[in-house]
């Protein structure tokens, strides 16, 4: 199965990057693939049956590019919550836009979608190196973001109006369904402008990906909690520290944060379903812990334990996302009810870190790995290539069809080697059932 990657016609102009001290050996053409499935035997699997395995284009440059730099326009939106790096991309594209191709008139929409609807009143902005050359040491986004999606006629509309060609999208999974939507009326339109996607999802839970930008700044900053929840529960009797870290769907800031911190007892995710109540059910556990070592520290995903809430599975956020219960309020007052009824004393502090872990600024390797994006961002879209995203897959950046990653998510497997650590390092039991 091949990946297909939609693109807007031959590449007839010769890349300016020839010229600028690279050799030709690092240019990239459309047979360098990556195989999704690098074990032996799924590989072997395949081929036995006649088929060809998934696979991916490599990202890079190409020594011919489809748009001619000196007449092309860019533009940049960010949409969806904050994440550590969201600066660091925008920097990055204006860069590598404006110093490597030559593309000078790069606009930055504000405030998501809705910069794209005039009726709205969000002016574009001009970016430039020097508008942008500091705003990697500032968390957030300099464009500011929204939620919810707009109609995709009008939003074709403007980038008609503003004569942008190359459109680069940075968002989580709605902003990609977004991103496709726009590419879909683009094409209906028969116009020729490029869509190119950038993966962001503090709960790096985007398909083929090994890893979203800003993952591991935040849990970086998650484990910095940890520990202060762990400080707190030994400085009291019978103390819990009780963190609610970001995790609609999966689990990943938890368990990394639980696996980097090795303060935690107990970590809960949405894929793990767990009790309250029974022999085998949190409540006991935490008794009987609390009767041994006189202390614990728990960290909870928001998405987990949503079953045990009374919540309208049909409330919805902007941007179609189901509302959650607060799973983290609802454990500290299960908990601290539980004690009481058995008249033991309980010392419990509730922390949620969730808006100053994304609003941070991003790490030094965040920074890094923020910059290779934007920069294959680029390349991508100056050779004509649309309807996709960048990612990287077993180490190597790749092109993948918006398409693919928006039918699922990522989520830890609960029988696989992350789980199973985490279960070796907490020493929670493998079922809380």
């Amino acid at each position: 199965m091949e990946a297909i990657i939609e693109s807007l016609g031959q590449c007839q102009f010769l890349s300016p990057l020839r010229h600028r001290q690279l050799g030709s050996q690092v240019f990239r053409t459309d047979e360098h693939r990556v195989i999704h499935d690098d074990s032996m035997e799924g590989v072997r699997d395949v081929f036995e049956r006649g088929l060809r395995p998934l696979d991916f284009e490599m990202a890079g440059a190409r020594e011919k590019i489809y748009f001619d730099p000196a007449k092309t326009s860019a533009a940049i939106v960010t949409c969806g919550g904050l994440c550590p790096g969201l600066n660091d991309i925008i920097r990055g594209i204006v860069m590598e836009l404006y110093h490597r191709y030559g593309v000078t008139r790069i606009f930055g929409l504000r405030y998501g979608y809705e910069g794209l609807v005039p009726r709205l009143g969000h002016v574009p902005l001009a970016l430039r190196p020097e508008s942008v050359s500091t705003i990697h040491t500032f968390g957030g986004t300099i464009l500011g973001s929204s939620r919810g999606s707009q109609d995709a006629g009008e939003m074709v509309d403007h980038l008609e109006e503003l004569g942008v060609d190359l459109l680069f999208v940075v968002g989580g999974d709605g902003t990609l369904q977004g991103g496709a939507r726009i590419n879909a009326e683009i094409r209906r339109r028969g116009l020729k402008k490029s869509v190119v996607g950038i993966p962001k999802t503090i709960d790096n839970d985007i398909m083929y990906l090994d890893k979203s930008f800003g993952f591991d700044t935040a849990f970086a900053e998650a484990v910095k909690t940890v520990s202060c929840a762990h400080v707190e529960a030994m400085g009291a009797m019978n103390g819990i520290g009780l963190v609610k870290l970001m995790g609609r769907h999966s689990g990943f800031i938890a368990c990394y944060a639980a696996l980097a911190g090795q303060h935690v007892n107990y970590c809960l995710i949405p894929e793990v379903p767990f009790n309250l109540d029974g022999p085998s059910g949190l409540l006991e556990a935490l008794r009987y812990r609390l009767a041994k070592r006189k202390h614990a520290v728990i960290v909870v995903a928001e998405g987990a334990g949503q079953d045990l809430m009374d919540c309208d599975p049909a409330e919805t956020d902007a941007s179609g996302n189901r509302r959650l219960g607060n799973i983290g309020e609802f454990l500290k007052n299960k908990i601290s009810e539980f004690f009481k009824s058995r008249r033991i004393e309980l010392n419990l502090k509730y922390i949620d870190p969730s808006y100053t872990i994304r609003s941070v600024p991003a790490s030094a390797q965040d920074n890094v790995y923020c910059l290779r994006l934007a920069q294959y961002a680029v390349h991508a879209g100056m050779a004509g290539k649309t309807n996709m995203l960048i990612g990287q897959w077993h180490g190597t950046f790749v092109h993948i069809p918006f398409g693919l990653v928006t039918n699922g998510r990522r989520r830890v497997d609960p029988s696989g080697d992350l789980w199973q650590a985490v279960l070796e390092c907490t020493g929670q039991p493998g079922r809380l059932r």
